[in-house]
């Protein structure tokens, strides 16, 4: 098992923690990592282009003019596609582009991710994140102190202050266990886990 520091808000030594080797000791694979990211973002489209087709465009069904002896082209209805203000022929539709991976493949992706993080130095063990008020500048003082500007904070719980404290903060995001997911821990640069978030990340991913 890897063996890593538990820091305190003061980003001082205070204890050390064992992390499980089945999730934090995890060949990464750009692969599986690729597929599961490229699912997350194909699930976050929206889908919504729209156009009117010919039998949603609000108009008279009569014949424009009569079929023969005009010497005009022939028309149907004033909804015709070839008419200003007509039905538009094979134009997109409301659609979702989300698919499924494998619930397997997710979360060995995951792990990946996680191992990823603890191969590069790049996580943090706080025993506990505790503000006493919402306050932004608090907030800046503990990431300062632990000389990070770029990181995903998981907590196992709510933590109102910690949560909006931390939302006018560039490069910074708080998320719960339930929410930790392969792209934002690609996309952020650090991994500041709380202590109390540890058994809850194993209990997801070795169930």
């Amino acid at each position: 098992m890897a063996v890593v520091d538990v820091q305190n808000i003061k980003g001082e030594k205070v204890s050390q923690i064992d992390l499980s080797d089945v999730i934090f000791n995890v060949s990464p694979k750009v692969s599986v990592l690729h597929e599961v990211a490229t699912m997350q973002l194909a699930g976050r489209r929206s889908g919504s282009a729209s156009v009117k087709n010919r039998s949603d465009i609000r108009g008279s069904r009569r014949k424009l003019f009569r079929q023969k002896g005009t010497g005009r082209a022939r028309r149907g209805d004033i909804k015709s596609p070839l008419l200003r203000g007509g039905g538009v022929v094979f134009g997109p539709a409301n659609r979702s582009y989300s698919y499924k991976v494998p619930k397997k493949v997710r979360k060995l992706a995951l792990k990946m991710a996680l191992s990823s993080k603890l191969q590069k130095n790049t996580i943090i063990v706080l025993d506990r994140f505790e503000l006493e008020t919402i306050k932004t500048k608090q907030f800046i003082e503990v990431i300062n102190a632990l000389n990070v500007k770029n990181a995903l904070i998981i907590s196992d719980q709510k933590n109102e202050n910690l949560e909006l404290s931390s939302r006018n903060v560039p490069c910074i995001k708080v998320q719960k266990v339930e929410g930790l997911n392969v792209y934002d821990i690609l996309k952020y640069k650090n991994l500041i886990l709380l202590e109390s978030s540890i058994k809850g990340i194993e209990r997801r991913l070795l169930a």
